[in-house]
C-alpha cells in the first residue's frame, strides 16, 4: 500500500533544512570512513562506472601475485638443486685430481687412502642428491615424496633382508666372466712343437661381451718369430620377443660400437611411434615383426653396432640369439732361434673401447714367472716352450690388472644404469657365464627410487607469466650424474690389498686411470656443467619474470589510484570543510527553531 506523506503549509522550508542536514551528515560519515580505510567505497557498487576497471585490474594484480609467489617458492628449489650439482662437480674434480696425484706416487699406502676418499665422496654425493626443498625431494622428478637414492651401504653391499645384492657382487660377477676359467681373458692357448696358437672364446655371445679380443700381432724384425692373425667373423644376432609387447613397455639393448666400446639403449614399444624417433620402435602384427622393427631402429642410431645383449621384463620377454661367426686367432711360430732383444707384440681389445699391448722380449735367460721376457732356448722347440710360458704369464697379468679394472668400471656403469622401470634393472651375467641374462634381475638393488621420466626437466615446472613456463625438474639418474656415481663407487667398492697385506698397485693404477678418465668431462657429452647451466638459465628466467611481474603489479596498483583508493590529504581537507559547514548549519537551524512571534516582535 502506498502512503502519502502529510503536508502542511509552511513545512517545506523545514523539510529542506532537515534533508540537507541529513545529506551532509551522510557525507561526513562517508568521508570519515574513506579517511580511516583509504578506500573510495565499501562495495564495488559504490565505485560507480569505475567498478569494471577495478574488478579487472584487481584480477590482473592477483595473477601477478600468484606468479610472484610461485617464483619465490621455485627459486629456493632451483638454488638447492644448483648447490647440489655444484657439490657433485666439486666431488668429481677432487676425486679425479686425487687419483691423478696418486698415480704419480709410489706410496704403497695410497690405494687404501684413495678407496676411503672415494667412499667419503660417494656418501657426500648421495646426501647431495637426497636434498629436500621443504618436503620435496628435488632429484626425484615427479615422485617428490620419495627419497631418490638409497644408502651408500645398500649400494655397495646390497640388502640381505630383502635378498638384494649390491655393486660389489656385480663387480665380482663381471670379473669372473671377463677373466674366464683360465684367468687369461677367455683365450685358449695351445702349443705344438714350434707353434703357439691363441684363440678367442668359442661362444659368440661371450666374445661379444667378455674377455680379450685379438686384433693384432707382429713378430721380430729378423723374422725368427713370425705371427699370423686370422680375423674372426661377426655372428648374426637376432632379437626375439617371447610375446608382443604392449604400448609403453621398455626394453634394454646393448650394442658393440665400432670403437670396441658398448652402448646401452633403453627403448620403448609404441603402437604408433613418432616419425624419426630414436627411442621407440613400432609394435608389429607379430613378435617377429616387432623384433624386426627393433633391429631396424638400432641400425639407424648414430654409431650403430652389433647387438651384444638384450633384456626386458616378462612379458614381453626380449632376448638375443647368436648364430654363426667365428673366433679370431693368432699363431706364433718360432722359425729360427731369436737374437737377444728380439720381440713379439700382441694387441688386445677390451669391451670398454681400450686396447692393451703385450710385448715379449727374448733374453739369454729369464725368470720363469716373468710376464715380459722369455729365455732363448737351445732349440726352436725349447724357445717356443719358453715363449708360451711367458705369454701365458703376460695374459694372466694383463687380465688381472687392466681387464679387471675394466670389469670394475663396466660393472659399476651397468649398476647405475639400473632403473625402477620394469625390465630396466642392472644387467647381470647369465648363469652359464657366457653372456648377460635376458630376464631383468629382480635380485639386484635399484639405487634410484624416483621418477624415471624421459625428460627430467619437464617433471616440474613453474608458471611465471600468462604464457611463460620455466621447467625446473631434476632426476638423480640423469646420465652425467650416473657417470659420476659410477666412477666414485668403482673405487669405493674395490679392495686393492690381499689377505697377506700386499697391495696390488698395478690393478690400482689401472683402475685409477680408467676412473679418472671416466670422471673427465668429454667435449662431445653433456656433463655436470651442462646440468648446472640448465638451472642457471632457469634461475635467470625466473629472475627476469619476477622483475616483469613486480613492474606489472606496480603499474596496475597505480591504475587503481583514484578509482577505489583516495588521497587521505584530500579527504581530510574535505572533511574539515564539511564539518565547518555542518556546524554552521546546525547553529542556524537551532536559532531558527527558537524563533517565535514574541521573539520576532522584540
Amino acid at each position: 500500500m502506498t502512503t502519502i506523506a502529510s503536508f502542511a503549509a509552511g513545512t517545506y522550508r523545514f523539510d529542506r533544512q532537515a534533508s540537507g542536514l541529513t545529506e551532509m551528515k551522510s557525507q561526513l560519515d562517508d568521508l570519515t570512513r574513506q579517511l580511516s580505510t583509504g578506500r573510495t567505497a565499501d562495495t564495488y557498487g559504490g565505485l560507480g562506472p569505475g567498478r569494471t576497471t577495478s574488478l579487472s585490474t584487481r584480477a590482473a594484480i592477483s595473477a601477478q601475485d600468484g606468479y610472484l609467489a610461485a617464483i619465490t617458492s621455485a627459486d629456493t628449489r632451483v638454488k638447492l638443486t644448483s648447490a647440489s650439482l655444484t657439490q657433485l662437480k666439486t666431488l668429481t674434480d677432487s676425486t679425479r685430481s686425487s687419483l691423478n696425484g696418486l698415480l704419480a706416487s709410489q706410496n704403497q699406502a695410497l690405494p687404501a687412502t684413495s678407496v676411503q676418499s672415494a667412499d667419503n665422496s660417494l656418501s657426500a654425493a648421495i646426501d647431495a642428491l637426497n636434498q629436500q626443498s621443504g618436503d620435496v625431494y628435488v632429484f626425484s622428478g615427479r615422485a617428490t615424496d620419495t627419497r631418490p637414492v638409497v644408502s651408500r651401504e645398500t649400494i655397495l653391499n646390497g640388502d640381505a633382508a630383502s635378498g638384494l645384492v649390491g655393486l660389489k657382487t656385480l663387480i665380482a660377477e663381471q670379473k669372473q666372466a671377463d677373466l674366464g676359467p683360465a684367468g687369461n681373458g677367455r683365450l685358449t692357448q695351445a702349443s705344438s712343437g714350434t707353434a703357439i696358437t691363441l684363440t678367442e672364446d668359442g661362444n659368440a655371445q661371450a666374445r661379444a661381451n667378455f674377455g680379450f679380443s685379438l686384433v693384432g700381432a707382429s713378430g721380430s724384425a729378423g723374422g725368427a718369430i713370425t705371427t699370423t692373425l686370422t680375423a674372426g667373423t661377426a655372428p648374426t644376432v637376432t632379437p626375439v620377443f617371447a610375446q608382443n609387447p604392449s604400448d609403453g613397455m621398455r626394453v634394454r639393448v646393448a650394442v658393440n660400437l665400432p670403437d670396441g666400446s658398448q652402448a646401452t639403449y633403453d627403448l620403448t614399444a609404441r603402437t604408433s611411434p613418432l616419425a624419426g624417433s630414436t627411442d621407440s620402435f613400432a609394435i608389429g602384427a607379430s613378435p617377429t615383426e616387432t623384433a624386426a622393427n627393433l633391429k631396424n631402429l638400432l641400425a639407424s642410431l648414430p654409431g650403430a653396432g652389433a647387438i651384444a645383449s638384450a633384456q626386458s621384463a616378462t612379458p614381453p620377454g626380449l632376448s638375443a640369439t647368436f648364430s654363426g661367426g667365428s673366433s679370431a686367432s693368432i699363431k706364433l711360430s718360432v722359425a729360427d732361434i731369436p737374437k737377444d732383444g728380439d720381440t713379439v707384440t700382441l694387441k688386445l681389445a677390451l669391451h670398454d673401447g681400450t686396447t692393451q699391448t703385450i710385448q715379449l722380449t727374448a733374453r739369454p735367460s729369464a725368470d720363469a714367472a716373468s710376464p715380459t721376457t722369455f729365455a732363448i732356448g737351445a732349440s726352436r722347440e725349447e724357445t717356443a716352450a719358453n715363449l708360451s710360458r711367458t705369454l701365458s704369464n703376460a695374459l694372466k697379468t694383463t687380465a688381472g690388472t687392466e681387464l679387471a679394472a675394466s670389469s670394475t668400471l663396466r660393472a659399476s656403469t651397468n649398476f647405475f644404469e639400473g632403473s625402477p622401470t620394469a625390465g630396466l634393472a642392472p644387467r647381470r651375467v647369465s648363469a652359464d657365464g657366457n653372456g648377460y641374462a635376458s630376464q631383468a634381475s629382480t635380485g639386484t638393488v635399484i639405487w634410484y627410487q624416483g621418477d624415471d621420466a624421459a625428460d627430467p626437466r619437464a617433471t616440474a615446472s613453474v608458471q611465471v607469466g600468462a604464457s611463460r613456463i620455466v621447467e625446473i625438474g631434476a632426476q638423480a639418474n640423469e646420465a652425467a650424474i650416473r657417470k659420476t656415481l659410477a666412477g666414485l663407487a668403482a673405487v669405493a667398492a674395490e679392495n686393492f690389498t690381499d689377505a697377506t697385506g700386499t697391495v696390488d698397485t698395478a690393478r690400482f693404477r689401472a683402475t685409477a686411470e680408467r676412473v679418472s678418465g671416466a670422471l673427465t668431462p668429454a667435449a662431445d657429452r653433456a656433463g655436470l656443467e651442462a646440468l648446472g647451466t640448465d638451472f642457471g638459465i632457469a634461475a635467470s628466467n625466473m629472475a627476469n619474470a619476477k622483475s616483469v611481474a613486480s613492474a606489472t603489479r606496480a603499474t596496475l596498483e597505480n591504475a587503481l589510484d583514484g578509482i577505489d583508493t583516495v588521497s587521505t590529504q584530500e579527504v581530510a581537507a574535505k572533511l574539515v570543510s564539511l564539518q565547518t559547514q555542518l556546524q554552521a548549519s546546525y547553529k542556524v537551524t537551532s536559532m531558527l527553531s527558537e524563533l517565535t512571534l514574541v521573539n520576532y516582535i522584540k
